[in-house]
C-alpha cells in the first residue's frame, strides 16, 4: 500500500476522470462503498445505487459521467469499475521481494538465474534453466530442466514446472499450478491394455498470463500446448495436451478442456464447462457455466451458448422454460389418459347395447 497516498487530482489524471468537489483530498486505499472510511476511495456503477453515495464515509466516490449524486468529492469516469481497478493498482501494488537466494534452495550449476531474482525456501531449479530479471520463486517451487522463465514473473508456493516448458514475462502462477505434466493419452492393444502415447511435447505460456491456484496445463503429446497473451485462467482448471488458447481469453473455475481443442482470441468460458477433444471455440464466443461442448463441435464466433449439449442461448432459454413445466405437463397427460379411458369404456358399453 502507498502509505502517503495520492490526491484525487493525481488519481483523476491517471484514469482520465473529472473531479467534482475537493480535489486536494488525499486517498490512501480503496474500499467498497459500504465499508469505506476516511482516506478511502470507492465506486458505484449502477445508477440505482447512486442514492447510497451520500451515506458512505469514503473520501471520494467514482461515479458514471453525468451522474446525479451528492458527496464532498466525486470523480466522474466513463467506466467507474475500470477506473477503480486502475487506481487500486497504484495504491495497492503487488508485494515485491528483494533479490535473495534462500540457503535451502537448490540451484543447478548450469542454470542461468538473474541476480535480481527472489528464490524462497526449498526451491529447486533444474539444469540449463534460465530465469529473467525480477522474477519471484516462492517457497517450494520446483522448476525442471531446460525451462525458460521471462522477467517479472511470480510463481507462488508449490508451483511445479516440468522440463522444457517456456513461460513469458509478467506471468503469475498461483499456488499449486502444474505446467508440463503428461497429457492423458493411451492406446489399447488387442488385450485391452493401455499403452502410453508419447507425451514429449512442451508448453508455451505467453506474456501477461495469470493462472489460478491448483490448475494444470499438460504438455503437448508431440507438439505444444499454448496459452496466449493476456489470458486469465481461474482456479482448478484442467487444460489438456495440445490445447491452443488464444489471447485475452477468460476461463472460470473448474473448467475442463480436452486435448487438441482450440479456443480463439477474446473468448469467455464460464465455470464448470466441459469441452470434448478437438472442439473449436471461435473468436469472441461466450460459453455459459456448466455447458457441455461435444467433441469436434465448433462454436461460432461471437455467439453465446449454454446447456448440455451447448446450444444457442435463445434456444436454451426456450427449452429451459419447457423443462420447468414438465411436472404440470405430466399431470395434464395423466388427466388426458384418465379421460380417454372413460371415453373408451363408454364406447364399449354402447357397443354391447
Amino acid at each position: 500500500m502507498d502509505d502517503e497516498g495520492k490526491t484525487v487530482t493525481e488519481l483523476a489524471a491517471l484514469v482520465g476522470g473529472r473531479v467534482r468537489g475537493d480535489a486536494s483530498v488525499r486517498i490512501k486505499s480503496v474500499a467498497s462503498l459500504s465499508d469505506a472510511a476516511e482516506g478511502d476511495i470507492a465506486f458505484v456503477e449502477d445508477a440505482r445505487l447512486l442514492e447510497s453515495v451520500k451515506e458512505t464515509r469514503a473520501s471520494c466516490v467514482i461515479v458514471p459521467e453525468g451522474a446525479e449524486a451528492n458527496a464532498p468529492c466525486l470523480m466522474e469516469a466513463a467506466r467507474p469499475k475500470l477506473a477503480f481497478a486502475l487506481i487500486a493498482e497504484v495504491l495497492h501494488p503487488p508485494k515485491r521481494f528483494a533479490p535473495a537466494r534462500h540457503p535451502t534452495a537448490i540451484i543447478s550449476e548450469s542454470a542461468q538465474v538473474d541476480e535480481s531474482v527472489y528464490i524462497g525456501p526449498h526451491v529447486h531449479v533444474g539444469e540449463r534453466t534460465r530465469i529473467g530479471s525480477g522474477t519471484q520463486l516462492h517457497a517450494g517451487v520446483s522448476v525442471g530442466d531446460d525451462v525458460l522463465i521471462g522477467s517479472d514473473c511470480v510463481l507462488r508456493p508449490n508451483v511445479v514446472l516440468y522440463d522444457r516448458v517456456t513461460i513469458g514475462s509478467r506471468v503469475i502462477l498461483h499456488a499449486g499450478v502444474i505446467v508440463g505434466a503428461d497429457g492423458f493419452g493411451y492406446v489399447r492393444d488387442a488385450e485391452n491394455r493401455r499403452h502410453k502415447f508419447p507425451q514429449i511435447g512442451t508448453v508455451l505460456i505467453e506474456d501477461d498470463v495469470e493462472i489460478g491456484a491448483a490448475s494444470c496445463v499438460d504438455r503437448g503429446a508431440l507438439g505444444r500446448t499454448r496459452i496466449g497473451r493476456y489470458t486469465k485462467i481461474d482456479n482448478l482448471v484442467q487444460i489438456a495436451h495440445n490445447v491452443e488458447i488464444g489471447e485475452r481469453v477468460v476461463i472460470a473455475a473448474q473448467t475442463g478442456i480436452s486435448g487438441s481443442t482450440v479456443i480463439e482470441d477474446d473468448a469467455i468460458i464460464g465455470g464448470q464447462v466441459g469441452m470434448g477433444d478437438h472442439a473449436r471455440v471461435r473468436r469472441g464466443a461466450i460459453i455459459g457455466s456448466k455447458a457441455g461442448i461435444l467433441p469436434g463441435k465448433i462454436v461460432r464466433a461471437g455467439s453465446v451458448v449454454w446447456g448440455i449439449p451447448a446450444r444457442p442461448l435463445d434456444e436454451y432459454k426456450r427449452l429451459n422454460a419447457h423443462w420447468g413445466r414438465l411436472p404440470t405437463m405430466r399431470a395434464e397427460v395423466e388427466e388426458l389418459r384418465r379421460q380417454m379411458k372413460e371415453v373408451l369404456a363408454r364406447l364399449e358399453e354402447n357397443k354391447e347395447e
